[in-house]
């Protein structure tokens, strides 16, 4: 066995080297009691081995005051360092000679403490607006299609969810009504009754919980007997101007009740400045409008529509939701949003166009949204039950997508689990 002995005042510091390639470090106190750290590095891995007289006194300093160390700094006498041991490979692991190599980003990502320090990317709470269903009922109504989520009764269980929401940080929501189908007319006059479901539900948020940001849906489908975003002509022409009429009405009905932010949904030309000039002419200045400026005709909403039952009695919604094959298109939305006073702009879906909301991140200054959609939401929930996937940690990689693409605000229905994971709870 070969030693090599250094010694300081006041101690005596030994270090040995075995056949197996181990070494075993001792130290002397001033105290004359030995205290041993025996540290055995093996070829496969790393086994500690600790044995001490007195522990207590393994764990202290050597007795020497503050200026005895440093004295004997100055005078040379330095404590014995640890043995330094370069970790090895595995058997086999083949002798190279090293990469020249001035950059290697791997250098930042070698411990979770430089991965935290570097990390571009934060989700918080607040990121997060909530997706609420309501109804009339008094009871909370499980939605098949997607697991968790319910059609809540809007006098209590709108109430409880609210207030767990808020209790891990969320303090944002946006309701969707299930309107009764006797309400449903093909001009969806309902959509603008001031004590109808969304009017009603907002003054007892606001008498609730007078500080949170709850955002509204301004679109006819949940009200017209159609089934559409519009007012349909006989010939199935969805209606514009006329539709954007409406609209006004009930972005105004809405912000009267106490919405923070109108969303418009529609997809109809020239809805932002419409609705702008509404709600000013009203007094309602400080009423925000959120457009949904990119939203595609995407095959990713079925679950939603299954939940407030909205799906289109006859046709589909592609003239005037957009082509999921068109980039450029999005630009021309957001063009327009932006001239006509739109205050964010929205991206929906979200997770399948993150080009789209990176593409309005880098045109424009507003705040941009994205929708997490159900058939998002459906289909991890449905690959977790089957255990194809981690639910958990899928779920936070795809909002953690979404925020890097460009979104400051996420609608989703993952809001409170995300939540309560951001807190560190189960």
């Amino acid at each position: 066995m070969a030693f090599a002995v250094s010694t300081s005042l006041g101690h005596a510091g030994v270090v040995g080297k075995i056949e197996d390639g181990s070494y075993i470090g001792l130290r002397q106190s001033t105290t004359r009691k030995l205290s041993f750290s025996l540290c055995r590095i093996g070829v496969r891995g790393h086994t500690a081995i600790r044995a001490s007289e007195d522990r207590s006194a393994s764990l202290k300093t050597s007795g020497l005051t503050n200026e005895e160390c440093e004295a004997a700094a100055v005078a040379g006498n330095f404590p014995a360092p640890p043995p330094f041991v370069r970790p090895r490979g595995p058997q086999g692991t083949p002798k190279i000679t090293p990469l020249d190599l001035i950059k290697r980003p791997r250098r930042n990502r070698k411990s979770p403490a430089l991965r935290e320090a570097f990390q571009e990317t934060h989700l918080s709470p607040a990121n997060f607006v909530l997706p609420l269903f309501i109804h009339e009922g008094e009871e909370d109504t499980p939605i098949g299609a997607m697991p968790g989520c319910f059609r809540l009764g809007w006098r209590h269980g709108l109430l409880d969810e609210v207030y767990k929401a808020r209790d891990v940080g969320i303090n944002s929501f946006i309701l969707f009504p299930k309107v009764p189908d006797a309400l449903k007319t093909p001009t969806g006059d309902e959509a603008y009754n001031d004590n109808g479901l969304v009017p009603r539900t907002l003054r007892l948020l606001k008498d609730k919980f007078p500080d949170i940001v709850i955002y509204t849906d301004v679109a006819l489908d949940p009200y017209n007997s159609d089934g559409h975003d519009g007012i349909v002509r006989e010939d199935g022409v969805i209606m514009n101007d006329e539709t954007v009429h409406q609209l006004c009405k009930q972005a105004v009905s809405q912000a009267r009740a106490g919405a923070d932010v109108v969303s418009p949904s529609d997809m109809m030309d020239g809805r932002v400045a419409a609705i702008r000039a509404a709600l000013d002419a009203e007094g309602f200045h400080d009423v925000s409008i959120m457009s949904y400026t990119a939203k595609y005709a995407s095959a990713f909403y079925g679950p939603f529509r299954e939940a407030l039952d909205s799906n289109p009695r006859f046709g589909d919604k592609k003239t005037y939701q957009m082509n999921p094959a068109n980039f450029r298109e999005a630009l021309i939305e957001t063009h327009e949003d932006v001239a006509e006073g739109a205050d964010i702009l929205l991206v929906k879906p979200a997770l399948p166009y993150l080009d789209i909301v990176r593409l309005l991140r880098q045109n424009s200054a507003l705040p941009i949204a994205a929708y997490q959609v159900s058939g998002e939401y459906s289909m991890i929930k449905a690959g977790a039950v089957l255990k194809m996937i981690d639910e958990e940690k899928v779920m936070m990689e795809s909002l953690m997508c979404i925020k890097r693409a460009g979104a400051d605000v996420i609608l989703t229905y993952f809001a409170r689990q995300a939540a309560n994971v951001l807190c560190g709870m189960k």
